[in-house]
């Protein structure tokens, strides 16, 4: 029954059923009750909680495979747990359950699992900011489960690789993608799938400028996404609805959304990840539009650690674009625009610049520091950051202001 629960989004019912069954089983054989185990923790996590700490409860449940002789179980469990883990806290050990489980599918020749690996990579590769991954593991996915015939398969593939299109700045083609993979989801009664696709045009809509559309999708998203007790797709549209509240020029309903993400992170005891970076790169730019530096820069230097773990270099140069922000507000101006040049060095190196759609904050700092250099000051100072790395960001703040 837990794929069935698993592809409805019915992750309560499963959570009880399996915790009764692991309760009962007593005498069961140990593939079984490890089964049970991993399973149970992963719909825990998919579910945001339980009680304790899930990411120990899963590392407990897979710990039951080393003395039992089932590689393919073991393969099942590993990519599960690194799936449900892929939303929240650090991803390095989700990302290396998945890729040993990858190896574990190959040697078995299993090629569903090959194929769920590969769309699972895919979206490690997102959160990293490696596009060119993204795009490799998403399209060997989708041929793989195309071939098969798995059409939830499919729609984890071209997830991903709509998240691309949206992150280089097609969104017509990213649109399309999620459309069709709402439909689909909606077809079979994929539910949590249908709310991440909701989310994603929701967030399509905003980066298009259409806010009411925007707004609707989201909220839409986060009603469905409750109702199936599925957090990770509540908090995505919820991240997206205060980016929103932000652009709409409402900063009180802004922070009070973002903060609630941020509190329920804080008290799941999550490590920081791709979550908490988003949140706090849209609190650091509200900040600085409410002319608070101190502030600002706070939640930009958090977010610039969590990103250089992430090992995304486009979170790590939003996070220089808002800590310029900062500087410039507290009349640090050179500082600023040397924090602009390294971001939009940073940006290049890893082929992924902003799209016109995003470039809001950025050319709003730029303007605010170009004005108070002056062209050819701000030029030379742009020039002095493009030449810095992003780790010599500390020598560039000074002071903290």
């Amino acid at each position: 029954m837990t794929w069935y629960w698993f592809l409805r989004g019915r992750l309560t019912e499963a959570r009880r059923a399996l915790e009764a069954a692991l309760a009962a089983g007593g005498d069961a054989p140990g593939a079984a009750r490890a089964s049970a185990a991993a399973w149970q923790a992963g719909f825990t996590l998919l579910a945001g909680g339980g009680g304790d700490d899930p990411a120990c409860r899963a590392r407990t449940a897979l710990k039951l495979y080393h003395d039992i002789d089932d590689p393919g179980g073991r393969a099942a469990a590993e990519w599960f747990i690194g799936f449900a883990t892929s939303d929240f806290g650090d991803p390095a050990p989700g990302a290396e359950l998945v890729d040993r489980a990858l190896a574990a599918f190959r040697a078995l020749g299993d090629r569903w699992g090959v194929a769920a690996a590969l769309s699972t990579r895919a979206k490690y590769a997102a959160a990293r900011g490696d596009l060119a991954a993204v795009r490799d593991n998403g399209q060997q996915s989708l041929t793989l489960f195309r071939e098969l015939g798995d059409r939830w398969g499919q729609l984890q593939a071209t997830e991903w690789l709509g998240a691309r299109c949206e992150i280089v700045g097609d969104y017509e083609q990213g649109r399309r993608l999620h459309t069709d993979g709402l439909r689909m989801a909606e077809e079979l009664g994929l539910w949590p799938q249908a709310a991440d696709r909701l989310s994603w045009l929701g967030r399509i809509a905003m980066l298009s400028g259409d806010h009411a559309r925007a707004r609707e999708l989201l909220e839409q998203a986060i009603r469905l996404a409750a109702g199936q007790a599925y957090r990770p797709g509540e908090v995505f549209a919820e991240i997206n609805l205060g980016a929103l509240a932000r652009r709409e020029g409402k900063p009180d309903i802004a922070e009070t959304q973002l903060r609630k993400v941020l509190e329920w992170h804080h008290q799941m005891g999550y490590a920081p990840g791709v979550a908490k970076a988003m949140v706090l790169a849209e609190l650091g730019f509200l900040a600085e539009q409410r002319g608070d530096p101190v502030t600002a820069q706070a939640c930009h230097l958090e977010a610039l650690a969590i990103a250089r773990t992430l090992g995304d270099p486009r979170a790590v140069a939003s996070a220089l674009e808002g800590l310029a922000g900062a500087q410039s507000l507290a009349g640090q101006h050179h500082r600023a625009a040397r924090l602009l040049g390294t971001a939009a060095a940073t940006r290049q190196a890893a082929q992924a610049p902003l799209s016109p759609a995003e470039r809001g904050d950025v050319d709003r700092i730029s303007a605010a520091v170009r004005a108070a250099l002056g062209e050819d000051t701000f030029d030379a100072e742009l020039r002095r950051g493009a030449e810095m790395q992003p780790g010599d960001t500390r020598s560039a703040l000074g002071p903290p202001v």
